[in-house]
């Protein structure tokens, strides 16, 4: 059974981009190799994003993973153009169920902010997957933004440090 997981670079202060959506700030970012995305490389079955996560993952720079990884990518949307190798899905659970069914056994792993918190508000989040970066963004998207406040408790799956960037594995209890 696929574990749906939610994976994401966020910098030091908890932005996952800038504002208006500004992803520039990974640019540059120098990583190196990190066994975390190896391991979740080698298991991903599919993807789930939303329709801000897809607009630029439908450009050649914009390419899902960098283009490391290719596989059935399902995009939560109603009102985005079609682009070869994206199915666009109207309903966030038949997305994810799509995607799990796709993915077997595998992961599905969820990017975007706003679907991520969509699925961990509807029950269907096992695990989160967070590099922190060593930048301080001072304001934009949070990694996880629920005005008025949610306590969601997390268990460690690994935590580890490659290079600058640390990695936090966490399951959703």
């Amino acid at each position: 059974m696929a574990k749906v997981l939610y994976h994401i670079t966020m910098s030091l202060d908890g932005f996952v981009a800038g504002p208006a959506d500004d992803m520039t700030w990974l640019a540059g970012l120098h990583t190196g190799p990190n066994p975390a995305v190896s391991r979740l490389l080698g298991e991903l079955g599919a993807v789930v994003m939303g329709h801000h996560t897809y607009a630029p993952a439908t450009t050649a720079e914009g390419r899902v993973y960098g283009g490391r990884w290719e596989g059935p990518i399902f995009v939560v949307t109603r009102s985005a153009e079609p682009a070869p190798g994206f199915t666009l899905v109207d309903d966030l659970g038949k997305a994810v169920a799509a995607a799990c069914s796709a993915a077997g056994d595998g992961y599905v792993a969820v990017l975007g902010a706003t679907t991520a918190r969509r699925c961990l508000e509807a029950g269907l989040l096992d695990e989160v997957l967070v590099h922190v970066a060593p930048v301080l963004l001072g304001d934009g998207v949070r990694l996880f933004d629920h005005p008025g406040g949610t306590l969601v408790r997390l268990e460690p799956v690994e935590l580890s440090s490659s290079g600058s960037i640390g990695t936090c594995w966490y399951r959703v209890a």
